[in-house]
């Protein structure tokens, strides 16, 4: 469905941006992952994701805490059709006590590195008359939670940055969406659980339901090839004339 189609996925050797890398891959699409680091693993991992889908596939590192960075990565990669901002930090604290550095941080690679790769990306899009931009936000951009401030700030402005990229491309065959998880199972996600159900005393499937997805009435975690799976369709012609918008993958979280 995406052969010849050229994408970069930011924040993509693990997690979110890996899975929504691997289910482009899966539909034929070109792909290029990235992340801070520049290890042999993640070379690796490139090659690996070429081989098991018979498409092209590179790793290149960039730091998305840099504008300078996020525009080279674009350009290192040669353009791009498809582009999903995913790279992101969380760090929990009450405001008062919020570090500046880490409110900076988050806002930078939540929020301003999507603004920096937009702008590197859209003349290769507006030349070839097609694009489409897949931000990744979260349930904390459409609701919010305590101790999360810089977090929740960042992901309503991919929200907002996405409805006014959508704007300004309409007409022009490039579209602008941002998708919306509640808990998605990924290995941090993983790694965590036993260190709830130590603090609960609870099993494993109560801590989970009870503690983990209290806000997400499905009681069931998103996973990495759904939220993949919903970026494929924003990029089929099914979905031409969806854009500026958010779709939720949250077993219903910003329904209450």
């Amino acid at each position: 469905m995406l052969q010849g189609k050229r994408a970069i996925v930011t924040g993509s050797n693990s997690g979110i941006g890996l899975g929504v890398a691997v289910e482009l891959a899966r539909v034929g699409a070109d792909v290029v992952l990235n992340s801070f680091t520049d290890r042999d693993e993640d070379h690796a991992l490139a090659a690996k994701l070429a081989a098991d889908h018979g498409i092209k596939a590179r790793y290149i590192a960039a730091d998305m805490s840099k504008g300078a960075d996020c525009r080279a990565l674009v350009e290192k990669a040669g353009g791009c059709d498809i582009l999903v901002n995913n790279a992101g930090i969380q760090h929990v604290a009450g405001i008062e006590e919020f570090p500046v550095e880490k409110w900076d941080a988050i806002l930078a690679i939540n929020l301003s590195s999507a603004f920096h790769t937009i702008a590197a990306a859209l003349p290769g899009m507006r030349a070839q008359g097609w694009g489409r931009i897949v931000n990744i936000a979260s349930a904390h951009g459409l609701t919010a939670s305590s101790y999360k401030s810089a977090y929740v700030a960042a992901k309503h402005g991919i929200v907002g940055l996405t409805k006014t990229a959508a704007l300004e491309c309409a007409g022009q065959g490039i579209t602008a969406n941002a998708i919306c998880p509640g808990y998605v199972l990924t290995p941090l996600v993983e790694a965590q659980i036993p260190d709830q159900m130590k603090k609960t005393g609870k099993d494993r499937e109560t801590t989970i339901r009870e503690v983990m997805l209290d806000r997400q009435p499905s009681k069931q975690f998103a996973t990495v090839e759904q939220v993949g799976g919903t970026a494929v369709f924003l990029c089929s012609p099914a979905a031409d004339q969806i854009t500026g918008t958010t779709i939720s993958v949250d077993g219903g979280w910003t329904a209450l």
